[in-house]
Parts: C-alpha cells; sequence; structure tokens
C-alpha cells in the first residue's frame, strides 16, 4: 500500500542530503578504502608511473567505454544478439556471440593498435588463420591428402584422421570419397576438394575449415561440458597437424604468423611447439630424421621478416618445447632427447619445456616425476639450460590431481604458469608465486571457449591481479578458437570492455609485464631473476625492450589523446 503523502513529506525531512557531514565522511572513507586495494593490485606501480599525457589517454578510454557500454551494447542490442545466437548477450559475452559488432567499435580500434609486448603463450599449429593455410594448400605443388577412412558419411567426415602429404608423383585414380577408396591412400589434393560431394572445392574449403575450428555451435552448448568441447578440440589439432609440415607451407605459415602479430603490436612470441619427426623438405616426401632444418627455417624466416618494411622493429620468436602429458612413458622421453639436442645445435631458439594436452585427461605432473627428474639431468650432464613453463591449473577442479599441478609446477621451479586457472583457491600459492616472481600466462577466450568459465566477466585474473600476482594476456589457440587471426586483440578488448577495474593503465601493466618475463635469452635462473627485478634499469636485452616498449606506449597514449581528446577528454571539458 502506498505511503500517504503528508506521511511522506514528515519522513522525507529526516533524509540526508549528499552534503550531509555523515554521509560525506562515509563517501570520503569509501573513497579511501577503494583506493587503498587498488594499491595491492599487481598493476598499482605500473598506474603510478603514467605519465600526464598517459593518465588522459587513460581517462579517455574510460570514458569511450562507458560510452560504448551504454551505446553500442544497448538492451536492443543484446536482444537482436540473443535471437540469432540464442544466448545472452552483455559487455564481456563470450566473444564468439558479438565479434563482428566489437571490431567496429572505437575501443577496438584502440585496442588494436596498442603495443602488446610479448604473446608468452600460443600453440603453434593454432596461430594462423585458416582461410590463409587452406587456401596455400591448395595453391601448393603436389599437396595430396589421405584418411583413415572412406569419407562417405557425415560421421566419417566428422571424425577421420586426414593427413597432407607432398608426393612429387601425382596420384588421382580413386575417390576419398567413395567406398571404394583403400585407407591411407594420398591423393592430389585439387582433385579430392573438386570432387566434394556437397558443392565442389567452396563446399571442401568449408568442411575442411570446420575441423580445424570450434564453431559458434561448440562455443555456445555449454552444457555439453569440459570433456566433449575438449575432445572436438583435440579433433581439430589432429587434422591440422600435417598442414604445415611440409617446408613451403611452412615457410609460408611463418610469413604469415610474423605478419599478423606485427599488425597488432606483438613483437615477440614464445611458441609452444609439439611436433613428431614428420617435418619434410621442399620437394622430398621423406621426414627429417631431427628437428634441424626446420629450426634453420624458422632463423631464416626471422632474419628476412626482421629485414623487410613490414617486420621493422620485429624482436623474433622463440620456442618452448612441448610434450603430450598423456604419451607413453618411452616416447615422452624420446621427445625429451630431442629437445635436449636440438637446444644444443640452437641455444637461442629452444627457450624451455612444457607438457601440453588436457590436464584433466592426461598424467599430472606428480606421476611425471621420473621422467622430468632425468630430463634434468640429462641437461645438467649436457651443459644446456631448459626451464620449465608449465601449464598448470587448467581446471575448475578444487584439490583434485589436475589442480595440485599448481604445486608440483611451483616445486619443479617453472618460470610461469600456462593459465594458472585456479590459482586463486590458493592463497599459500599465490603467495609463493609472488615471492619467485611466477609469471601467469592467462588465456580469457581460451578459458570461455573450453568451458572453464562463461565469459570473461567470471574470469578470475581479476582476483589474482587483486592479489598482487604478475600476469600476461595470452591467446593460446586463436585460429582455431575463433579470433580467425594469430593476435591478441580479442583478449585485451574482452579484459577492458569486461573489468572496470583494469583500464588502459591494467592493460599497459598486463602488455609490460609480457616484455619483462619474455626469454630473449639463454639465462640460468640466477640471470633471470636478475632481469626481471632490475627490468628496464638493467642492463640486457630485456632492460633495452622494455624501454622500447615504453616509447612505443607513450606514442600510442599520445595518439588516443589526439584521435579522441576533442569528444572524450575530460581535460578538454574542463
Amino acid at each position: 500500500m502506498p505511503m500517504p503523502d503528508d506521511l511522506w513529506e514528515a519522513l522525507s525531512q529526516d533524509i540526508p542530503s549528499t552534503s550531509d557531514p555523515f554521509v560525506t565522511q562515509y563517501l570520503t572513507g569509501r573513497e579511501s578504502l577503494i583506493s587503498k586495494e587498488k594499491e595491492t593490485r599487481s598493476d598499482a606501480s605500473f598506474r603510478k608511473s603514467l605519465s600526464p599525457i598517459a593518465r588522459r589517454a587513460c581517462a579517455i578510454v574510460d570514458r569511450i567505454r562507458a560510452h560504448e557500454q551504454a551505446a553500442v551494447w544497448t538492451p536492443s542490442v543484446e536482444e537482436q544478439l540473443a535471437q540469432e545466437t540464442k544466448q545472452n548477450i552483455f559487455p564481456g559475452m563470450m566473444f564468439m556471440m558479438a565479434k563482428d559488432r566489437m571490431e567496429k567499435t572505437n575501443l577496438w580500434k584502440i585496442v588494436r593498435r596498442m603495443p602488446k609486448g610479448s604473446l608468452l603463450h600460443a600453440h603453434m599449429d593454432a596461430m594462423v588463420d585458416f582461410d590463409f593455410i587452406l587456401d596455400e594448400l591448395l595453391k601448393t605443388p603436389g599437396m595430396h591428402m589421405s584418411s583413415d577412412v572412406p569419407l562417405t558419411s557425415d560421421e566419417a567426415r566428422e571424425n577421420s584422421v586426414v593427413r597432407f602429404r607432398f608426393r612429387a608423383k601425382e596420384r588421382a585414380d580413386g575417390s576419398i570419397w567413395d567406398e571404394s577408396y583403400e585407407s591411407g591412400t594420398f591423393l592430389l589434393l585439387t582433385k579430392v576438394a573438386d570432387e566434394f560431394p556437397e558443392g565442389g572445392r567452396t563446399g571442401f574449403l568449408k568442411w575442411l575449415k570446420s575441423r580445424c575450428t570450434l564453431s559458434l555451435v561448440d562455443s555456445h552448448e555449454q552444457h555439453h561440458g569440459i570433456d566433449a568441447i575438449w575432445e572436438k578440440f583435440a579433433k581439430c589439432f589432429v587434422v591440422v597437424a600435417t598442414m604445415i609440415h611440409y617446408e613451403p607451407m611452412f615457410r609460408a605459415f611463418l610469413r604469415r604468423l610474423m605478419g599478423l602479430l606485427k599488425a597488432d603490436g606483438v613483437n615477440w612470441a614464445e611458441l609452444r611447439f609439439t611436433w613428431p619427426l614428420d617435418y619434410c623438405r621442399d620437394r622430398r616426401e621423406e621426414p627429417e630424421t631431427d628437428y634441424s632444418h626446420m629450426c634453420k627455417v624458422i632463423q631464416e624466416e626471422v632474419a628476412k621478416f626482421q629485414a623487410s618494411e613490414e617486420g621493422k622493429g620485429f624482436w623474433g620468436l622463440t620456442l618452448i618445447w612441448t610434450t603430450l602429458r598423456s604419451a607413453e612413458t618411452r616416447r615422452i622421453v624420446e621427445n625429451m632427447d630431442h629437445c635436449i639436442t636440438t637446444k644444443m645445435e640452437f641455444p637461442n631458439l629452444i627457450a624451455g619445456y612444457d607438457l601440453v594436452g588436457p590436464e584433466d585427461l592426461g598424467k599430472p605432473l606428480v606421476n611425471l616425476l621420473p621422467e622430468l627428474f632425468w630430463f634434468r639431468k640429462q641437461c645438467a650432464q649436457e651443459g644446456v639450460n631448459l626451464p620449465f613453463y608449465f601449464h598448470a591449473g587448467e581446471t575448475l577442479g578444487d584439490g583434485s590431481s589436475t589442480d595440485n599441478n599448481l604445486f608440483d609446477a611451483i616445486l619443479l621451479g617453472t618460470r610461469r604458469i600456462g593459465h594458472g586457472f585456479s590459482l586463486y583457491k590458493h592463497p599459500l600459492l599465490i603467495d609463493m608465486v609472488k615471492d619467485k616472481r611466477i609469471l601467469i600466462e592467462s588465456c580469457p577466450i581460451s578459458n570461455e571457449v573450453l568451458r572453464l568459465c562463461g565469459s570473461v566477466t567470471a574470469h578470475p585474473l581479476p582476483a589474482l591481479l587483486a592479489r598482487g600476482v604478475p600476469c600476461s594476456l595470452c591467446n593460446d589457440d586463436p585460429a582455431m578458437l575463433g579470433q580467425n587471426t594469430a593476435g591478441m586483440s580479442h583478449d585485451f578488448w574482452q579484459a577492458l570492455q569486461g573489468w572496470d577495474n583494469l583500464g588502459l593503465a591494467g592493460l599497459g601493466s598486463l602488455a609490460e609485464n609480457s616484455v619483462r618475463w619474455s626469454t630473449f635469452e639463454d639465462q640460468d635462473q640466477e640471470q633471470w631473476v636478475k632481469g626481471i627485478q632490475e627490468a628496464s634499469l638493467g642492463s640486457g636485452i630485456k632492460a633495452d625492450r622494455l624501454k622500447q616498449w615504453r616509447v612505443d606506449w607513450e606514442a600510442f597514449c599520445l595518439w588516443i589523446v589526439t584521435e579522441f581528446g576533442d569528444e572524450f577528454d575530460p581535460e578538454a571539458e574542463a
């Protein structure tokens, strides 16, 4: 029942105004508490170091973000996208649901131009857009395709193991789309594509790309759970496995990769590398017996790119050698041995070692201790430095064997932790990570698509930042996960739009961290920690590149003020 007007008038006289001393005192204390809390965040020192221009740029971006939350992500847009995708939309949504709209905003324009420093967590085969890769495959002379079964049904096309190889003698007899096809037979790729039963070459490309990427439907079907999406994800890697393992394809891939990274403001990349010995030289059908030629190709292509106008200022890339954690002991040890011998030949190209694959479905680190201790012993005997950069905590578990990988990663001396999604549940480990200066390689979009969280707003990275944990943003598997590029702008945009406490300064801190924790040179543990501590005050490669990043950051902030200041600069209004 509504309150009578006369009673309301009497009571309203007792309600204090916002200028009341008690309200003012409360608000002052509230602002002090919020400010004090922000001082505990890992980006606090970066915020304090901002120049006047950078502070103005941050204020402008805050205004643009608020404007776009109100004007771009309106209820009508939410309703429209919800109808199209049958999902609810909001700032910080699963990015694939509104990717096209995202890329038309001013905030995207800003993030796209931002100097992002280094990409520290990405898997090589999942980096370059598959439209480019499939086009190159069809253009490369002598490329053939095989399947483990005839591709005569939807089930076969969905689950088959297909492979790609160069063959000097073209084979065009028979059809992979017919029941008479003999398993494992390589047929000329262009013929296979042209004979696709549902639309010829155009339909073939659409089908093959669907085997390499997670679709919009895959991304939305949250009720299927983590294991289901990982099963589809693993199948993508199986299909992609041999696409770029041929020298002409690999060279084209590397050029495209570095071009995409540089255009996105990334000057350095540390790529997880997981290849069996199946790489072939140009016009050769037999795979190499070691990784020497492949590594030489990488060095050659990086040097060519750096010497080009497009690659001006590009610092380069390095490899983090990886083994599938689900493999049997013999295969793991053999792969470790190849890692050591390749490191001996290319000491500055192989940065370190990791184990990969779904943590919940593979062996936990504690079960791999014999192999890991053997690896350490062999490294010591050969005089090589191969530090660990372990995946750990990429799980929803709490106290599970996968969650406990965090304990082992830290105890085994990992320099960085890949994902660290469950770390926020462990206050003791958080303190250890901070004390040991271990960086978290956070991959928000990957964690969304692979079912660890429903959207970026539910991601634990802000909790780690609030506890002072050093972190960086990474993209993990961008070509497979829907970004359709090797760059990191989508992850940066999601973080900026989804987390109000982050802001442009927070993004800058994450980017600077990526440079600070980069493996630019072969260093022992003492040198590594010293470089992180000294940062730009040091005297090595890392210090120089941190200084260069700061110069790029200031130029970027000046561009924001110049480009958007008239409309969004609060100082201009004053």
